[in-house]
């Protein structure tokens, strides 16, 4: 995709890659953590911004808020990671709304197997993460939503390519966030590749959504001067 053609007809896609990318690199530096928050919340609140914008659906307007509510959540996990994870429960279940509408319906053989064990696994990984055990129930509740919003991805016929594995890649971001209270305690591992998994994640979630949907449903698509 040429930088001109996103620059153009997706500015938001690539004040959102900016966003993630400062995030990232700024966090090596000097710069108060005070003026970072809101540059990560950005990242995801610029997706927002294009699922609201590219298509004219419910569908594509009600991922948009999910995504709206999880750049608050960006933000609030930098001050208390409970508070964040209590924002983000509420985007697991907006993010399951529109995945089941859009279900494939009946799975069968590999893909049920494949569904359950995205079900299940991140809760039970999860409860046995912590070092803390009192922290281990509300991990499992967590990650137990945080599983059926990857299973429902999973479930749904956006492209799995996509989606699916972006569902998939925010589980693995946030098992990581839970190993910090236990194995990888003092680690470097989630430092380094927790934002860029989840925001990778997120941007394949949102690519494949909205993308999907203008196929769909190209009468909604939001007309704008420079496109063709």
């Amino acid at each position: 995709m040429p930088k001109r053609a996103l620059a153009e007809k997706r500015p938001f896609l690539l004040l959102s890659v900016i966003a993630a990318l400062a995030f990232y690199y700024l966090q090596a530096t000097k710069l108060p953590g005070l003026y970072l928050i809101p540059i990560k919340g950005f990242a995801v609140g610029f997706l927002a911004l294009y699922a609201y914008l590219r298509h004219q659906s419910a569908d594509s307007h009600r991922l948009a808020f999910a995504l709206a509510v999880a750049a608050v959540a960006d933000m609030a996990i930098e001050f208390d990671l409970r508070v964040g994870a209590a924002v983000f429960f509420v985007f697991h279940m907006l993010a399951v709304s529109v995945f089941m509408k859009h279900s494939r319906g009946k799975l069968h053989g590999s893909d049920q197997w494949t569904f359950l064990a995205i079900l299940t696994l991140p809760p039970l990984i999860g409860y046995f993460l912590p070092y803390d055990r009192t922290m281990a129930w509300v991990v499992a509740i967590y990650a137990a939503a945080l599983g059926l919003m990857a299973a429902s991805a999973w479930m749904s016929d956006f492209p799995r390519m996509r989606v699916a594995a972006g569902a998939l890649l925010f589980v693995l971001s946030d098992l990581l966030i839970f190993a910090e209270l236990g194995p990888l305690s003092g680690s470097a591992v989630p430092e380094y590749l927790v934002w860029p998994i989840y925001y990778l994640g997120q941007f394949l979630i949102t690519i494949g959504v909205v993308t999907t949907l203008r196929k769909r449903n190209p009468e909604l698509r939001m007309v704008h001067n420079r496109e063709s």
